[in-house]
């Protein structure tokens, strides 16, 4: 059960760091190739494109996670605890909403993608895993938005502060 608490915590994390490094290095190399030995690869300008896609999709559902999303919330500051955990929880549910329905329709590339066998130009790799970023995204905004309405009921059951987030102009 802790390995569970640890992975709920940390994954966004840990995929984030991983895919990263893997962007750093690989553009790091590609310049180098290129500079030296005027030469560079295919691969690794799709490696690079495909893992910011990934770091992409994954941040923003460490943002949800977080409640680090741009928005503006002048309002917030003026309302008690109660409308103001109604107003994240009716945010949520919207966000929730458009996740669900882009998670559906998100892996209809996936589909179409594994139907014709499509592969990537330089790495000669199915598709299918980098399109995947997509719906691997949603799936996660959807959990993280479950914890979170999870946790603003809670908070509206008993009367505590909604969790807000961190603000990003102090």
């Amino acid at each position: 059960m802790e390995l569970l608490r640890r992975i709920d915590r940390n994954a966004e994390r840990w995929l984030l760091l991983t895919f990263y490094v893997m962007l750093v290095i690989t553009m790091a190399i590609e310049v180098l190739r290129r500079e030296i030995f005027s030469y560079s690869s295919i691969w690794g300008e799709e490696i690079v494109r495909y893992s910011f896609i990934y770091l992409a999709w994954i941040g923003a559902a460490a943002a949800v996670r977080e409640r680090a999303h741009i928005r503006i919330d002048v309002v917030m500051h003026y309302l008690s605890p109660r409308p103001k955990a109604l107003l994240y929880i009716f945010g949520d549910l919207v966000m929730l909403f458009v996740a669900v329905i882009a998670l559906y329709w998100s892996f209809e590339a996936v589909h179409v993608s594994a139907k014709f066998g499509s592969v990537t130009d330089g790495l000669r790799i199915s598709k299918v895993w980098f399109l995947m970023a997509v719906p691997m995204g949603f799936a996660l905004m959807i959990w993280r938005l479950m914890q979170s309405l999870y946790r603003d009921f809670n908070a509206l059951r008993t009367g505590q502060p909604v969790y807000e987030g961190d603000t990003l102009f102090d």
